[in-house]
């Protein structure tokens, strides 16, 4: 399940401390709350996959696993307390503040492809 991710470039961010570091980095930031459910295998990390091969892209991704990384589950989503909690979701920060948000509540409707598509129109935006 991580390698779904991490196949493609995607940095395990375990702890609070690894996902302040990828947030204070310059440019853009796509973090993925990872998740064992099954629109996390079948929608969210194939979309992630597929989005990241777009030419306008992050400076980085991330992912955090949830019931893996608890802390830095937790840690990140204290960071987006204006969004739900979700699992799967899918953030896009810019200079370390988010700036889009893919809640379960869309991964979960739709295909990859569909959700590629969110993921790279949000890319042609903020990246």
């Amino acid at each position: 399940m991580r390698a779904d991710l991490t196949r493609h470039g995607v940095e395990e961010a375990r702890t609070p401390q690894d996902v302040d570091r990828l947030l204070a980095e310059p440019g853009t930031l796509l973090m993925v709350v990872n998740s064992i459910c099954g629109c996390a295998a079948g929608r969210a990390r194939p979309a992630v996959g597929m989005a990241l091969q777009h030419a306008a892209r992050p400076s980085k991704a991330a992912t955090v696993f949830a019931g893996g990384d608890e802390a830095a589950v937790s840690h990140l989503r204290g960071l987006l307390s204006q969004y739900p909690p979700s699992s799967p979701s899918i953030a896009l920060f810019q200079n370390g503040k988010p700036v889009y948000m893919l809640h379960r509540s869309y991964i979960e409707r739709r295909d990859p492809i569909s959700i590629a598509q969110l993921l790279t129109a949000a890319f042609d935006q903020f990246c």
